[in-house]
């Protein structure tokens, strides 16, 4: 049963992985992560994790400890929203390493502030460069 769940985490971290490709958003915001979860875990999150909070991934938590019991897709979309989620947030830390180029090209004389600089960044989105667009996409800026 382990190998048939470790399977199926790997499929699921291949498919959230494979959805990063794409030039659009290849992350999930937390309203759509829990409604996907919602959607894919809410019978297994009312049979076997009735009554945890959702506070420090709970749920999420005791899906995995319930893991030989819940539905291959809940595991699957589990999987693969943390792994989102973990871009997203990555992506966040980052964006601005990113784009300092094209900020540095673009945004000359904007007071200097993370908010101030992103809001040039979108602003100038047709003449920023592609890596600098998808860093804001995927950091679910856009």
């Amino acid at each position: 049963m382990t190998a048939r769940i470790s399977r199926i985490l790997a499929a699921g971290l291949m498919l959230a992985a494979a959805s990063a490709v794409g030039a659009e958003a290849a992350t999930v915001s937390f309203a759509d992560a829990m409604a996907i979860l919602s959607r894919d875990c809410g019978k297994d999150v009312g049979k076997y994790c009735k009554g945890v909070p959702l506070a420090n991934n709970g749920i999420g938590n005791c899906l995995m400890q319930n893991q030989a019991k819940v539905s291959p897709v809940c595991i699957q979309s589990l999987a693969a929203v943390r792994a989102s989620i973990a871009e997203r947030l990555a992506a966040q830390a980052e964006v601005l390493k990113v784009c300092r180029g094209d900020a540095a090209r673009r945004c000359q004389g904007v007071v200097q502030g993370d908010a101030h600089l992103l809001d040039c960044l979108l602003k100038a989105a047709n003449t920023v460069s592609k890596k600098c667009n998808a860093a804001i996409t995927n950091a679910g800026w856009r």
